[in-house]
């Protein structure tokens, strides 16, 4: 991966760091739109608490991970609400980041191979002769044997090479 590449992910993995870490406190405490609606037909305390009337919310029961060391944003054991949340958002961030970099760790492209196991050449469709392009340092060309113009060599640092004359 490129330097930038490695510059950018770093830079949005310290975002989001930054985002879940600090800012997340300062989310509102009231409900959302499905906790507000489950509460239409009853009556709350300024708690948010149940004291009256009807409504699907009076059915609501614990999670079965109600218990779990991350539950209701915060961790476990830490008695600072502020700090609790901080950290409870820089996991969460680190857990699905890590999962999402195993992830593409193994979908990664690990070159073109064949069904076989043998490496794929790349071939023209055109039934002409392939002319393999030079890399740095490389300085013979093979010229086509069709009777096309000849390829140039290219000079000490030139890692193209044209083809004049060429179809295709």
């Amino acid at each position: 991966m490129k330097n930038r590449s490695w510059a950018f992910l770093a830079g949005g993995l310290l975002v989001a760091l930054l985002l879940a870490g600090v800012v997340s406190n300062y989310a509102s405490s009231h409900p959302d739109g499905l906790d507000s609606s489950l509460l239409k037909g009853c009556t709350v305390d300024a708690d948010d608490n149940i004291v009256g009337g009807s409504c699907p919310a009076q059915q609501a029961r614990d999670h079965e991970l109600a218990d779990s060391p991350l539950a209701d944003y915060a961790v476990r054991g830490v008695q600072n609400s502020f700090v609790s949340t901080g950290l409870s958002g820089v996991l969460g961030v680190l857990v699905t980041f890590a999962i999402g970099a195993g992830g593409f760790w193994l979908l990664r492209r690990r070159g073109t191979t064949t069904t076989d196991g043998a490496t794929a050449t790349p071939t023209p469709t055109d039934g002409a002769t392939a002319t393999p392009t030079p890399t740095d340092g490389d300085a013979t060309v093979p010229t086509p044997t069709d009777g096309d113009a000849t390829v140039p060599t290219p000079t000490d640092g030139d890692a193209t090479a044209s083809r004049a004359g060429t179809a295709g």
